[in-house]
């Protein structure tokens, strides 16, 4: 079993924590019961940081002021509409159904605004609960999955408590989970591809140890593969909520292709190269299809009405050629892809809060989603000095950095031993951030790193993993020590910084408290 406390070594004692584990998991009895109750004790934890207080402020913050509005006009008419002027007053009063009927360009797919609306048709549209419970749900359900992909990467109930227990703390993603952006479903989503993935991956290394040595000089072309067809449809899905899940479509794609061929390798298939373009036929095949129609299903609604912005923009002048074969719908669908691909291709408008790619693992500029002030005895505040409530993207500062210096210690370990299971955190970590870098005049932000985050938290609990073991001149108890200090350490700095994930209202000097940086203001 492999854990962020690993099985004693008959070379040295085993240490406190060795037994206490070992108390825990050692019979059958315990491993039943904690795997069930490990995962339950972390979901309830992320769940309650997620929803306590989720309707406050109830305001719309940052760009609630386009997905809310938006994600209700969608629900009701099948697409966004179009709303007039001073808009966001009227919607945070409570009048909700005041939309033109007029569609509305909006350069995201519609899967993550069909989530927020149906949180809003469930608790009101009238209420931010209602506008952010999907997203409290699809951040819950993020941490659940990151234990299930870590135990599936490693089997170890301990190393998935401690990666989910990291993301469950983290103020990135509570934030992302509390306020009604896009960036928490494609998190979900993206974290789901890579579990699939996972499962295929073990499927795979199971179908060749059962099959044995190779017996010619090509290998056998696998068309069973559900877990890859599940992983093509979580990469359309994370694709229909925002396009960058056609990274995480490629990056599993180039995962998939070189994990087959050097399983062949291995297998002793003497023509392995050749026969790795074969079976990366058919893993497409079983990959990508999948994925264009989850993302073409997510387009229905706009499909099949007819007020939906250009949804008949080449009705009068129909396409000649092949495009003649293409339905009208989808010929007005493409050119409206056109439109949102030229939008995004020249998005370099200023923002205060913008910040380039390279700046995201040193946090140099976190986004201020809400920021509000109050004196004694006004709107309730109690505090004698005043009230301040801040909503700031920032990750906890501590599990952030370790994570980034974790990461790339986890890619000299995979260049040294070669494990497959590093690479596949190291794929996901690639495809949700180093496309960003391709982009550095673009307005972007740092909050895009949410979908990061779970991978991140992987490679840290590797490392830490490898530090209880007690490397070089460290002793196991000393390594264990400092695994058990730092993850300490990470809990109390995410206890101080969540009063300004939430908004909850704090003295103005508590506020500064957590002002490191120039550039976190």
């Amino acid at each position: 079993m492999s854990a962020v406390l690993p099985p004693a070594s008959t070379a040295e004692p085993a240490t406190r924590l060795d037994r206490w584990r070992d108390a825990l998991l050692a019979t059958p009895r315990g491993e039943r019961l904690w795997r069930w109750l490990a995962p339950t004790l972390i979901t309830v934890i992320a769940f309650v940081l997620r929803v306590v207080h989720v309707g406050d402020p109830h305001e719309l913050v940052f760009d609630e002021t386009y997905y809310v509005k938006d994600s209700w006009s969608q629900w009701l008419l099948g697409f966004p509409s179009t709303w007039p002027e001073g808009a966001d007053e009227r919607f945070n009063s409570g009048d909700t159904d005041f939309f033109s009927g007029v569609g509305s360009y909006v350069v995201h797919p519609p899967l993550g605004r069909i989530f927020i609306g149906a949180g809003m048709a469930l608790f009101g549209a009238d209420t931010a609960t209602g506008w952010r419970i999907a997203g409290v749900v699809f951040g819950t359900a993020t941490v659940l999955l990151v234990y299930v992909l870590a135990r599936t990467l490693t089997g170890s109930i301990v190393f998935a408590s401690v990666a989910s227990g990291l993301l469950a703390i983290d103020g990135l993603s509570i934030v992302l989970s509390r306020v009604a952006l896009l960036d928490i479903f494609l998190t979900f989503f993206v974290v789901l591809t890579l579990f699939f993935v996972a499962r295929d991956r073990r499927a795979s290394l199971e179908r060749w140890a059962a099959r044995g040595p190779a017996r010619s000089a090509w290998g056998p072309v696998f068309w069973n593969r559900p877990w890859l067809l599940a992983a093509g449809a979580a990469a359309g899905a994370a694709t229909a909520v925002k396009w960058s899940g056609l990274y995480v479509l490629a990056a599993v794609g180039v995962y998939v292709v070189v994990s087959d061929a050097l399983a062949r390798r291995r297998a002793g298939v003497a023509q392995w190269p050749a026969d790795a373009v074969r079976q990366g036929a058919v893993s497409f095949v079983l990959l990508v299809p999948v994925a264009a129609v989850v993302y073409l299903a997510s387009w229905s609604g706009w499909l099949f009405t007819d007020g939906g912005y250009g949804r008949h923009a080449v009705d009068a002048s129909p396409a000649t050629g092949f495009w003649a074969w293409v339905p009208l719908p989808l010929q007005n669908l493409w050119a409206y892809h056109q439109a949102m691909y030229g939008f995004h291709v020249g998005l370099a408008t200023p923002h205060s809060y913008a910040s380039p790619a390279w700046q995201w693992p040193l946090l140099v500029r976190p986004t201020s989603m809400y920021w509000h002030q109050d004196d004694f005895g006004v709107n309730g505040c109690q505090l004698p000095d005043g009230c301040t409530e801040a909503i700031s993207s920032i990750g906890n500062p501590l599990l952030w950095w370790a994570g980034v210096a974790a990461s790339v210690y986890l890619v000299v370990r995979f260049v040294i031993v070669r494990d497959g299971r590093y690479a596949l955190v190291l794929t996901g970590l690639a495809a949700t951030y180093v496309p960003w870098l391709l982009y550095p005049e673009r307005t972007i932000f740092q909050f895009y790193t949410v979908a990061m985050a779970p991978f991140l938290v992987l490679a840290l609990t590797f490392a830490l993993r490898d530090v209880a073991r007690g490397p070089a001149s460290i002793s196991r108890a000393s390594g264990q020590a400092w695994v058990t200090v730092f993850l300490a350490a990470c809990l109390l700095l995410s206890a101080f910084w969540y009063p300004v994930w939430t908004g909850l209202p704090v003295p103005y000097e508590f506020w500064r408290l957590h002002n490191w940086l120039p550039t976190w203001i």
